[in-house]
């Protein structure tokens, strides 16, 4: 996989012990990885790190200290920087939004910063979101030189990352100085709304209504009408590492924006329809839609689309999943949880692997 650049690699994951954290996290071991992760820890219980009970060296840091991050960086050595460590709620914004500004900007620029004296680092994926862009709402996908925005703190957060990136990008590792100035290649990510198990955090889709089965009661759908675009977890971890292996390659060309989401056609769907998906495969998940939306509601866009043109043609990468068998692998993930205490974590990334492979996707040589 992804030419074998990861095997013995020196990588170091913040927020490797959320949701997507996590899964990275056991992917890159699979891989030959020497895995350190920098987070919090975790909040949730339970929660899918420690379900996992990964041989990774965990810091239990916070990305808000510069010099406590630097000496981390500085110990490890890291020859890659996965930056997923966040604040990643929208309505958790909302309640506290100088958190959410101080982690996700000024959190994303220390792990630029400290990126700047790390002797052993050659590259840096820094992972925001796709509510990055100012959101009009028109319905158009977004492309990755659309402007950055925001109406809520999450989101305008998500945008301010985006331009320190792009800022630390041309100001300190621009292209024209790679080799000879500097050794450091950065990219950022912005994927749409992922799915898959092990993700508990509160006002998420998914987490609330496979909660809401395992109790045997019924969810209500804040927003049944709300369009996002759906995928598995896995595929923006496909392309992340995708993107990461062409960075280590020195792909000056690679160091930009990227947008990764699924197929327009296939996995943008409301989120009535991701509930129906979800249900499809697992009777006790049980939904209702509001009424009405409340009236001290705060706002959330109710239409976003991505464009992934540049991730399918420069990077050759697409998605494995349809919307059917993300939510279907979902549903099923959390069922054996909650029914026998399964973790099918390993067992979904060899299925989508296999799956990867039978489709001849370029990171599988």
């Amino acid at each position: 996989m992804f030419g074998n650049v990861y095997e013995n690699c020196r990588v170091l994951i913040t927020g490797h012990s959320g949701f997507k954290g996590s899964w990275l996290a056991e992917w890159l071991v699979s891989l030959g990885a020497r895995v350190c992760g920098v987070s919090l820890r975790p909040v949730y219980e339970p929660n899918h790190f420690g379900l996992l009970k990964l041989p990774v060296l965990s810091e239990w840091a916070n990305i808000r200290e510069l010099g406590e991050l630097r000496g981390i960086i500085d110990e490890v050595q890291p020859e890659i920087i996965f930056h997923l460590a966040a604040q990643p709620l929208v309505r958790q914004s909302y309640l506290d939004p100088v958190e959410t500004f101080v982690t996700n900007v000024m959190g994303t620029v220390h792990v630029l910063e400290a990126a700047r004296s790390a002797r052993s680092l050659r590259a840096v994926v820094a992972v925001t979101s796709d509510k990055c862009y100012e959101n009009r709402e028109t319905g158009v996908p977004f492309q990755e030189e659309d402007p950055m925005g925001g109406f809520d703190p999450y989101s305008c957060s998500k945008g301010c990352a985006e331009l320190a990136i792009s800022a630390y990008r041309r100001s300190f590792f621009p292209a024209e100085g790679y080799g000879s100035k500097h050794h450091v290649l950065i990219a950022s990510a912005r994927a749409g709304n992922v799915i898959g198990g092990g993700d508990w955090a509160p006002d998420r889709l998914v987490p609330d209504l496979v909660r809401s089965a395992s109790r045997g009661g019924v969810e209500t759908l804040r927003s049944p009408g709300a369009v996002r675009p759906w995928q598995h977890v896995l595929e923006p971890l496909s392309g992340y590492l995708e993107l990461g292996r062409r960075l280590l390659n020195g792909d000056v060309g690679c160091a930009s924006a990227w947008n990764f989401g699924p197929d327009e056609k296939d996995g943008t769907l409301s989120v009535l329809q991701a509930a129906e998906l979800l249900s499809r495969y697992w009777d006790e998940v049980k939904y209702k839609a509001a009424d009405v939306p409340a009236a001290d509601a705060p706002h959330e866009a109710r239409l976003l689309r991505l464009d992934c043109t540049k991730a399918r043609k420069e990077l050759q990468w697409r998605p494995v999943w349809d919307a059917s068998t993300a939510f279907r692998k979902t549903a099923e993930w959390y069922r054996d949880y909650y029914r026998h205490g399964e973790v099918k974590t390993v067992a979904d990334r060899e299925a989508y692997v296999a799956d990867a492979v039978a489709r001849g996707m370029v990171w599988c040589d």
